[in-house]
């Protein structure tokens, strides 16, 4: 399936992507994609309903019918970094003995579609195409060979970065990664029946029609089922929560010389068989 939430920013409702790319009302269902809606329990009623049966929503998705971010209520929004060999190499760091783990603040969380705003002092906004991870079934200390039992679906990510904010700015990578509009999430979210394997994942990323990023999951240093398990040593993972596992090569930063957002560009990206994202990008 495909699930995602539709309609005016604050007030998107639950559906699905029928097979005709049509968005499906599930309001009558569930209340929203968050939360219990993603234990394994109610994935499997969702997947048993009749599909055409659903109320078709009136417009086209990411035309005339907005979509909101694929998951609504996140708890947490945690992030990896430095998770692929190539884009450690362009930062001039080390790929990291362990995964390094850092926090984007919910309220950085859009629409697939909606603006990514410059933030105020911003002089190195950048951009990241990420596979974004959604726990259905949450826990702590979970086993690697569990993990995937844990997950819901798979979403696109654009991890947007102010880089001198996130290395220059006295500490912590959270104050370049969490500015407001900074984590687009969606179209939708993608459960694994569908995506298959996710380690084989195209992804790709352009600004104003060149491509800056085209690589792919199997590059990923530390894997999907790892990546659950040790966030979950840390933290308990609740249902909703999304860990972005890292980027590709091609970011901003390491092109010659660094190329930075300036306001008035269009992003686009995707993933293979997650769907595009676009932004336009605006000033604060």
């Amino acid at each position: 399936m495909k699930l995602l939430r539709y309609g005016p920013v604050g007030e998107e409702k639950p559906g699905l992507l029928d097979n005709d790319g049509r968005v499906r009302d599930l309001s009558a269902h569930v209340n929203d994609i968050s939360g219990d809606t993603l234990l394994p329990d109610a994935i499997a009623k969702l997947h048993a309903l009749n599909i055409s049966d659903l109320p078709l929503v009136d417009g086209q998705p990411q035309q005339d019918l907005r979509l909101g971010a694929c998951v609504g209520n996140v708890g947490k929004f945690v992030c990896i970094g430095l998770n692929y060999a190539d884009h450690a190499a362009e930062s001039g760091l080390d790929v990291p003995p362990e995964p390094v783990v850092f926090g984007k603040w919910t309220s950085a969380i859009v629409g697939p579609d909606d603006n990514v705003e410059i933030p105020r002092g911003s002089e190195k906004t950048d951009w990241e195409v990420e596979l974004g991870v959604v726990i259905g079934k949450g826990g702590k200390y979970i086993d690697e060979a569990d993990a995937l039992q844990h997950v819901a679906g798979f979403c696109v990510i654009n991890d947007v970065s102010e880089r001198d904010f996130q290395l220059n700015r006295s500490g912590t990578w959270d104050k370049g990664k969490g500015s407001d509009t900074f984590g687009p999430l969606g179209p939708w979210l993608v459960t694994p029946d569908e995506v298959g394997d996710f380690d084989q994942l195209a992804m790709w990323l352009e600004v104003d029609g060149h491509r800056y990023q085209n690589g792919s999951t199997a590059t990923m240093v530390y894997k999907v089922p790892h990546l659950v398990s040790y966030c979950s040593r840390f933290m308990s993972l609740q249902p909703g929560d999304v860990i972005s596992t890292g980027t590709p090569p091609g970011v901003g930063m390491g092109q010659k010389p660094p190329v930075y957002l300036k306001g008035g560009e269009v992003i686009r990206l995707g993933i293979d068989k997650l769907g595009v994202q676009t932004q336009n990008v605006k000033n604060a």
